[in-house]
């Protein structure tokens, strides 16, 4: 079931334009949220804004964005005037130019959404800019205001639709090479093979039970436990005769032949 727009505007290539509505492609909403309470009375507690200087509860229609200028002096921006400076951006994709499409490093990719017609007049006009930058194997590179601010963003054709990913700054980027010029340039020659059948008898196809989050199950077998009035019982980690656990310090060799060896047991078991 497809959920609600969480924007709605135009997709432009030059004189080519459809209407369109975006979508998060991802969603946290179905994770564990918990509420504080006051653990005396059961009852929620509530948030408030303070003013700094009375100490007194702030109205909601007396909030306002402040951007300072000096200690403890601000220039007062309302939504109105926020409202005001809106860019063309805040309604309208306008793809200004074309990448090749493995030409941007993951690390500038963000948040995916996804871009889709929105209504049958602009499916037309929607496909053929999908299917233009699909045979030409591109991505288009725009900009979008996204929660009050412009962010660049790169269209990507997949399937039927566009997936609109929004795209770190340059100067949010922080270069890979200041990290890793410490590190060894080559690995040792008589371990690689042992790793690469490893990795060999490793390799499943991809599913997304692989990242299944457990925390998340653990603290759903919590509440629920806590439903029933159950208190959970602490587990501590313990070897077979009750000792504790030994040293993680091994040797890699032994490491290594010891894991493909329990992988060919467990293929045989199974």
């Amino acid at each position: 079931m497809a959920l609600r727009p969480y924007w709605k505007g135009y997709l432009k290539l030059s004189l080519v334009t459809c209407p369109v509505n975006m979508t998060p492609a991802t969603s946290e909403s179905e994770k564990v949220r918990f509420h504080t309470l006051n653990k005396e009375t059961g009852n929620r507690v509530v948030s408030q804004y303070i003013d700094s200087v009375t100490g007194k509860p702030v109205k909601d229609e007396n909030e306002a964005k402040g951007y300072a200028r000096g200690e403890d002096d601000y220039v007062i921006l309302t939504d109105d005037d926020l409202d005001a400076v809106a860019l063309d951006t805040v309604r309208t994709i306008d793809i200004e130019k074309f990448v090749p499409a493995d030409s941007i490093e993951w690390v500038y990719l963000e948040k995916p959404h996804y871009l889709m017609p929105d209504d049958a007049v602009g499916n037309e006009a929607f496909a053929v800019i999908r299917d233009a930058m699909k045979a030409d194997r591109v991505v288009g590179i725009s900009k979008l205001v996204i929660g009050r601010r412009e962010k660049a963003v790169v269209l990507e054709p997949r399937d039927n639709g566009i997936v609109l990913w929004s795209l770190r700054f340059g100067d949010e980027v922080r270069p890979e090479e200041n990290y890793f010029e410490d590190i060894d340039d080559d690995g040792d020659p008589d371990l690689v093979p042992l790793v690469q059948k490893l990795i060999k008898q490793k390799t499943k196809r991809w599913s997304p039970d692989m990242v299944s989050d457990p925390i998340q199950e653990s603290l759903l077998k919590l509440i629920a436990e806590k439903k029933k009035a159950v208190k959970p019982t602490k587990k501590t980690a313990k070897t077979k005769d009750g000792a504790a656990p030994a040293s993680n310090v091994i040797n890699i060799m032994d490491a290594l032949k010891k894991s493909l060896a329990d992988e060919m047991k467990n293929r045989k078991a199974g």
